[in-house]
């Protein structure tokens, strides 16, 4: 399936789910992810903002968790800057104010900025995958112009309301894959 038509499909799919299963999903994504990723003093993770209005995945849960049971792992967000085309990255503090962008997204403001080789692990918003680990996001190219400035060694996990399906038919060649997917039954890792 091309990746347009893949996108109008899941984001129909995405759209008919009631918010009590959007939610038991988000809560089975989160147990798998502590389940499966061990989780160091000073690492980094970057975790994106839910736009709950569309059904993403509630990462809140997984960033409360993070907060309670290691509050040595710094938690950073993004923030769409629509000007450059680029996500900046900011440490996501009990204290930031949260303030919606126009696509809906909480962004924090004035927070401390993370620069992506700082980043250990991110945590990608998908609204599809294929077996062999390629994604189709809401293809405005943020995270994969985000992912070319992190180091080599980032560990790249997308959260996923949906198995995978067999293949991507035009995955672009700037696109990159996931080592890992955390859907709400399983984990797929790239072997």
């Amino acid at each position: 399936m091309q990746k347009s038509e893949l996108r109008r499909h899941m984001l129909q799919l995405r759209r008919a789910l009631p918010a009590e299963e959007v939610q038991r999903r988000s809560e089975q994504i989160a147990d798998q992810f502590f389940s499966r990723f061990a989780l160091k003093a000073g690492q980094t993770v970057h975790v994106f903002l839910p736009i709950l209005k569309n059904n993403e995945v509630n990462t809140w849960l997984i960033i409360n968790r993070l907060r309670q049971q290691h509050p040595e792992v710094r938690v950073a967000v993004p923030v769409t800057d629509v000007a450059q085309n680029i996500l900046t990255h900011h440490h996501l503090t009990d204290e930031a104010v949260l303030i919606e962008n126009k696509w809906g997204i909480p962004e924090p403001q004035n927070a401390h900025i993370i620069h992506a080789p700082e980043v250990d692990m991110v945590l990608i918003p998908l609204l599809a995958f294929d077996e062999a680990g390629h994604r189709v996001g809401y293809g405005k190219g943020f995270y994969d112009r985000f992912l070319a400035d992190c180091r080599p060694d980032v560990l790249k996990v997308g959260l996923s309301l949906e198995p995978p399906i067999k293949k991507i038919a035009d995955p672009n060649p700037f696109d990159v894959p996931m080592d890992a997917i955390v859907m709400p039954q399983a984990v797929w890792e790239r072997h």
